[in-house]
């Protein structure tokens, strides 16, 4: 099998291809000039340079290709230039969809988020059914991901066979950038979390995360989209876990919200509007924090059979690689 794989120098693109080399999978990485591919050492694999916002480089990438994994997304919670993270999330998954319709392939596997389903305040865990629409979407992440789903839903509908999953909040090794989820764990390691506030993640196990793309094109159903989770555990369990491994005081004080809502305007402001760089909280953080995201893998526990794990190992790989790699 030949295997397409998009972000595969990012962190979990990286796990899904290492699962398909290890299945014995042909690989064919797309990456760009500008890539960092210190995930990509030891792995045996082509790559092909092109730029989801250059269909014509995606069509040749992906020639002779059977299978196409598009993991590759603008993750990032705040952006100087959201129309460049439309142009990444939702028209590169447009034109990802149409170079495998072009080359023939037999399945496009697509990595939405669980960011695009429908959570309440209730602390109910949602599911695929839960009602959701684009109004419910806060931020130029969730927004770009949601429309992207939409248009990969709306390729399977029309004849493609396209899978779509929908991990929760990855967790473990070679979160590279990182990621928003592992800036949780390195600001916990750096000291940088005095207090925390009340909500809740699912946390996924990257490595078990990258077997259940697999599994979504080895069993999923096209025009069909499966969440990936893990372990439900509210801000303040997974600083206890992280304190547990790292030998670190976990934060004692709880912030009210109305005090998160006034630091990530003042972060928001100063950092991000005044000196141009990302922010480490921002109003946006604040406000998809009042919900509780967690979630039901029941659906790919029966028609893919996913099994969630516990958090604990892939919060300790990560503790380790972040150390070991000088992050803190």
């Amino acid at each position: 099998m030949k295997a397409f794989i998009t972000g595969a120098t990012g962190f979990l693109g990286s796990h899904v291809a290492r699962v398909l080399a290890e299945q014995g999978a042909d690989l064919r990485l797309l990456v760009r000039p500008t890539s960092n591919l210190k995930n990509l050492e030891g792995l045996k694999a082509e790559t092909a340079t092109g730029d989801l916002r250059d269909p014509a480089s995606l069509e040749k990438a992906m020639s002779g290709c059977e299978v196409v994994f598009h993991v590759a997304a603008d993750y990032r919670l705040w952006v100087r230039d959201p129309a460049e993270m439309y142009r990444s999330n939702v028209e590169g998954t447009r034109s990802i969809l149409e170079a495998a319709r072009k080359n023939g392939v037999r399945c496009v596997v697509y990595t939405s988020s669980v960011a695009t389903i429908g959570f309440t305040g209730n602390g109910r865990p949602a599911n695929e059914d839960s009602p959701v629409s684009l109004a419910d979407m806060i931020g130029h992440y969730k927004r770009s991901k949601f429309m992207a789903e939409q248009i990969a839903m709306e390729a399977g509908r029309s004849g493609m066979r396209v899978v779509t999953v929908n991990p929760t909040t990855p967790v473990g090794e070679q979160d590279v950038k990182p990621t928003p989820t592992g800036r949780i764990v390195v600001d916990f390691l750096k000291g940088k979390f005095p207090a925390y506030v009340d909500t809740g993640l699912n946390l996924v196990d990257v490595r078990e995360c990258a077997r259940g793309h697999v599994a979504a094109l080895e069993k999923g159903k096209t025009a069909e989209r499966y969440i990936l989770g893990g372990e439900d555990l509210t801000l303040k369990q997974i600083l206890d876990k992280l304190g547990m491994i790292a030998g670190l005081p976990s934060p004692k004080v709880k912030l009210p919200y109305f005090v998160a809502y006034t630091a990530g305007l003042v972060d928001e402001t100063v950092s991000g509007r005044l000196m141009g760089r990302e922010p480490r909280a921002t109003v946006e953080t604040v406000r998809m924090g009042k919900k509780k995201m967690w979630a039901s893998s029941d659906k790919a526990e029966r028609e893919l059979g996913w099994k969630p794990v516990p958090a604990d190992d892939a919060l300790r790989r990560a503790v380790e690689w972040f150390r070991a790699n000088a992050y803190a």
